[in-house]
C-alpha cells in the first residue's frame, strides 16, 4: 500500500518540486501551506489544504482527514537580513510552528520527519569543504533557528522516539526540466535567478559584490545544488528511515564550487545575452568559500547529484522565460 507523505510548504520552491517527486516515485502526496510565500499554481498534486502551522485545529483536521505516514518541512522563513531585522517573526514560524507540527505528529502516532535545513548553522566555516560535525555557529536568527530545531528533533528522537533526518544545504538551484515549476521569490535574493532577471530585461544590471576575494578570479564561490537532486536526497532520507534506520544528519551540496563571475559567465553563454555586471564593494560577512562535503550523503543514502552548473542554469532559464510570457 503507497505512503502518505504531508508535505509542509509544498507550494514553495524547494517544497514544491519535492511535491512532484514524490508523486512521480508513488507516493500519495498531501500539501499543507498558508501561501504566504508559496504559490497555489505549483502545487502538481491534487490533495491541497491551505493552512498555517501556527493553527494547530486546522492541522488536526488534516492529520484526521489523511491517513499520513511522515512529514516533511519547507515552511520556513528564509531571508537572512530579514531574520536580523525581525527575529520574532523567525522564532515563530521557524521554531515554535515546527513544535505545533511535531505535537500533532505524535498526537497523531506519525513518527517520521524530513526537514529542510541550512548550512547557515555553521556560521563562518572553521575549514572548507565543511563537515557534517564542524562547529555550529549560526550568526543569524535565521540559521540559530534552524539550529534550534535540530537540536529539538534530537530531544524529541530521545524522549518519543520520532524519527528524522536533517537536510542542511547551501544555494537550491534549478528548476523541473518539465518547465512546469520552478523558482520564485518576492522579493528575489537568489543570485541566479537575479541574473536571469538581467537577461530578461526584468533588471538593469546585476551586481558581484567584492572582486578582491583570495579565490580563482578573486569573487566568491559558493555551492549550488539542482534542486531535482535535493529532492531526490530527501526521498532516499525518507525511504532510509522507513526501513528502520535511525536520524541522521546530512551536509547536501554539490562538491564543486562556483565562482559568482562563473555563474554570470555561464548566464551569458547559456541565455546569449549580454547583459550589465556592475562590480561593486564586499558585502559585510560574506565568505570567500562556501562549500559541502557531502560525501556522509553518497556512502549512507547511495546519492550523487546529477546536474551540473549548465544544468542548472539551462533549466532554471527555461522556467523563467515561461513566466515572462
Amino acid at each position: 500500500m503507497e505512503k502518505t507523505i504531508l508535505v509542509v510548504g509544498g507550494a514553495g520552491y524547494i517544497g514544491s518540486h519535492q511535491v512532484k517527486m514524490l508523486a512521480k516515485r508513488g507516493y500519495e502526496v498531501v500539501v499543507y501551506d498558508n501561501l504566504s510565500t508559496g504559490y497555489r499554481d505549483l502545487v502538481t498534486v491534487d490533495n491541497f489544504e491551505k493552512g498555517d502551522l501556527a493553527d494547530k485545529d486546522r492541522l488536526k483536521e488534516v492529520f484526521s482527514r489523511y491517513d499520513i505516514d511522515a512529514v516533511m518541512h519547507f515552511a520556513a522563513f528564509i531571508q537572512v537580513g530579514e531574520s536580523v531585522k525581525n527575529p520574532a517573526k523567525y522564532y515563530k514560524n521557524n521554531v515554535v510552528n515546527v513544535i505545533n507540527l511535531l505535537d500533532v505528529m505524535l498526537e497523531y502516532d506519525v513518527k517520521y520527519f524530513i526537514f529542510s535545513s541550512t548550512a547557515a548553522v555553521y556560521g563562518e566555516p572553521e575549514e572548507i569543504p565543511i563537515k557534517e560535525g564542524q562547529a555550529k555557529k549560526p550568526i543569524s536568527p535565521y540559521g540559530k533557528s534552524k539550529l534550534m530545531v535540530e537540536q529539538i528533533l534530537e530531544d524529541y528522537d530521545r524522549a518519543y522516539n520520532l524519527r528524522y533526518t536533517c537536510f542542511r544545504y547551501f544555494n537550491a538551484s534549478g528548476a523541473d526540466e518539465s518547465g512546469r515549476i520552478g523558482e520564485k521569490h518576492d522579493p528575489e535574493t537568489h543570485l541566479i535567478p537575479l541574473v536571469l532577471q538581467t537577461a530578461l530585461g526584468e533588471r538593469d544590471e546585476i551586481y558581484i559584490f567584492g572582486t578582491d576575494y583570495d579565490t580563482r578570479d578573486n569573487t566568491c564561490i559558493r555551492d549550488f545544488i539542482h534542486v531535482n537532486d535535493l529532492a531526490d536526497a530527501h526521498i532516499r532520507g525518507l525511504e532510509r528511515l522507513f526501513e528502520g534506520d535511525n536520524s541522521e544528519v546530512f551536509n547536501l551540496g554539490s562538491g564543486d564550487g562556483y565562482s559568482v563571475r562563473e555563474i554570470i559567465d555561464k548566464a551569458k553563454e547559456i541565455t546569449q545575452v549580454n547583459f550589465k555586471v556592475v562590480e561593486d564593494d564586499r558585502r559585510e560577512g560574506d565568505p570567500a568559500v562556501l562549500i559541502a562535503d557531502s560525501s556522509k550523503a553518497t556512502q549512507m543514502l547511495a546519492w550523487e547529484p546529477k546536474y551540473n552548473l549548465e544544468d542548472i542554469i539551462r533549466t532554471a532559464w527555461n522556467w523563467h522565460k515561461s513566466e515572462k510570457i
